[in-house]
């Protein structure tokens, strides 16, 4: 007969397990062995048996804290778990810089002035990289071509003579701006044979900072999405308008943002620090059937007859889905295209990338003078005023966890009302600036809209105004991707209201007046600087009293008047605005329908004088 045994399980470290081994022989095996000093052999197997079962605790415990995002310690767990929340951890960060690009054009005639011979400029092509010199060499990529013939309010093209005889420019300076990323593009090829469901393959590398882009041998694209389901992504087409001196229509967008479906896809993990895993569909690339409609008969029971079994991925902007996940490339070979580097070390300081590759840069005309052309392609010069700043190591253990939680919150949604003000904000500038942006619930008699989104862009001189339907569709395609079901936003105009500042004060006798005056116009030039204002700020001025007088030489602010500045013709907005009767105690109210005001022309819209006492 079975002798029932009483077991501790509470014994968990070498100690504890020693003593209750120990008390487990001699209560069940009092006569069998009884030596249990230290140098005994029974007590040497109980102390062996001590040691496995602490170092199995052991082991046990640290396994079952690593499976909680809370308490996990190793990189693999928490990469594991960050992609269950949706969070995809960062081996390394890339710095960014403006860098800006600089080329010698010659001076002709037009009519009677001078002007850059356009014919002269250079378009330098995407991914065209900058290094630093000296020291540890670090590249620096543009995302974004530069053609030094166009100029819009997205791409600015600046012209400064640069070299005169007899008094007239021989040749002018332009200069262009691309924010560029510190990285190097790699190469790797992957063979593939016939389709396999669900396609994986790895990438080792140092410091690989993400996809640059896959094709095919047969010339397809396959694009990266966040999870298989999704088939929509964004595709950039370039705007011809952009660079039609005829069009007064949608010329300040450089691209067009559209939807597409795509079935070529592939999604991305990092496994470890050193290996990227790209993993694609399961689908067959000869059947291009993949989107199923949700109905009765293939939303049920999930019975093996039925649609595969309801393998399915849901999209969130789409009320349709997969089964496929997308296909699986076949018979053909990916070339994969990536980037590598980053770090704190590219942290870059000002005035040091300017080794340009000068690899793919070509003349827009063709029939140039040879010489001329040589010597404007010998001046291409790069610099960035500014030092580099964005570069990290990768994710530490604790950004992990934290990013992990907060992007599981958000699940990128747009949930409120600031949501879609900061997606609007954030919008790639490819497509169109939105530089000011403000939401607000729907008038009484628009029922069928969720929010009404106002936003406002700039022109050529970086002045407020109307946004152009190009960037309004493209804002539009943009944030449908985090549009929560059921939401309905609506895209409208805000308008600007142009105003000028005139002020009274008394200086003290011991100070130059007009030394004093100038301090009056900095201070409020960057009070009013259009970067510090948003829609439907008020105008306080008693805050403009406070600022004035507590400047030096300022003995009293006797007056400061706000009036309205309107007229095109004159380069400014075209509505007008009762200043006065917006004015409540001392504050001044934009009006109900959203609006920003905005000191136009600071340099001579703000007026002072000095008077007496």
């Amino acid at each position: 007969m079975a002798v029932r045994r009483n077991i501790n399980y509470l014994n968990k470290d070498f100690g504890a397990l020693r003593n209750n081994l120990i008390n487990y022989s001699q209560t069940y095996f009092p006569s069998t062995y009884t030596d249990f000093t230290n140098s005994s052999v029974g007590m040497m197997f109980i102390e062996q048996a001590a040691y496995v079962g602490d170092v199995l605790s052991f082991y046990m415990d640290n396994q079952i804290q690593e499976n909680f995002l809370q308490y996990s310690r190793q990189l693999d767990n928490l990469f594991d778990m960050a992609y269950m929340y949706g969070y995809k951890p960062k081996v390394t960060g890339l710095a960014e810089v403006d860098i800006d690009f600089y080329q010698q054009v010659p001076a002709k005639m037009s009519g009677s002035e001078y002007i850059p011979d356009y014919d002269y400029a250079l378009y330098i092509p995407t991914n065209t990289t900058v290094s630093t010199t000296g020291g540890s060499i670090i590249n620096f990529t543009i995302q974004e071509p530069i053609d030094f013939s166009v100029s819009n309010s997205i791409d600015i093209t600046s012209e400064t003579v640069a070299a005169l005889a007899g008094g007239n420019p021989t040749y002018y300076l332009l200069k262009k701006t691309r924010k560029s990323y510190s990285g190097t593009i790699s190469s790797t090829s992957f063979s593939v044979g016939d389709p396999t469901e669900f396609l994986t393959i790895e990438i080792k590398d140092n410091n690989i900072a993400g996809i640059l882009d896959v094709k095919d041998s047969n010339g397809n694209i396959w694009y990266e999405v966040d999870y298989l389901g999704q088939e929509l992504v964004y595709d950039s087409i370039k705007n011809t308008n952009i660079n039609d001196p005829n069009s007064s229509l949608d010329t300040d967008a450089p691209y067009l943002l559209q939807t597409k479906q795509v079935q070529n896809r592939f999604a991305t993990r990092f496994l470890n620090e050193r290996t990227l895993q790209l993993q694609f569909g399961s689908g067959n690339p000869a059947d291009t059937t993949e989107e199923v409609i949700p109905n009765p008969f293939n939303v049920g029971l999930g019975l093996p007859f039925e649609q595969n079994k309801l393998t399915a991925a849901y999209s969130p902007t789409n009320f349709i889905f997969t089964n496929t996940y997308g296909v699986s490339p076949a018979n053909t070979t990916l070339t994969v295209r990536y980037y590598t580097g980053g770090g704190v070390s590219s942290n870059v300081l000002a005035n040091t990338t300017t080794n340009l590759n000068s690899t793919g840069i070509k003349f827009i005309q063709g029939g140039l003078n040879a010489a001329t052309a040589q010597y404007v392609f010998d001046s291409l010069a790069t610099n960035n005023p500014n030092g580099a700043s964005g570069g990290k190591d990768g994710d530490t253990v604790e950004e992990i966890r934290q990013n992990s939680i907060s992007n599981f919150t958000t699940q990128l949604r747009n949930v409120t009302a600031d949501d879609y003000l900061v997606r609007a904000l954030s919008m790639p500038a490819k497509y169109g600036k939105v530089s000011k942006a403000h939401t607000q619930k729907p008038k009484a008699d628009e029922a069928n809209t969720t929010l009404d989104l106002y936003v406002l862009t700039e022109d050529a001189n970086n002045k407020l105004t109307t946004a152009s339907n190009t960037i309004k569709n493209n804002l539009k395609r943009y944030i449908e991707q985090y549009r929560m079901i059921g939401d309905t936003i609506s895209i409208k105009d805000a308008f600007v209201i142009n105003f000028s500042v005139n002020f009274e004060i008394i200086t003290y006798p011991n100070f130059n007046s007009n030394e004093v005056l100038e301090s009056c116009i900095r201070a409020l030039q960057v009070y009013f600087d259009t970067n510090r204002w948003q829609i439907s700020q008020p105008i306080i001025i008693p805050d403009l009293f406070v600022l004035l007088d507590q400047l030096d030489g300022v003995q009293t602010v006797k007056n400061v008047f706000i009036n309205n500045k309107t007229g095109t013709t004159k380069g400014y907005s075209q509505w007008a605005y009762d200043m006065k009767g917006a004015n409540q105690n001392g504050t001044i109210f934009p009006s109900l329908d959203p609006s920003i005001f905005e000191l136009r022309y600071p340099n001579t819209d703000i007026k002072g004088r000095v008077v007496n006492l």
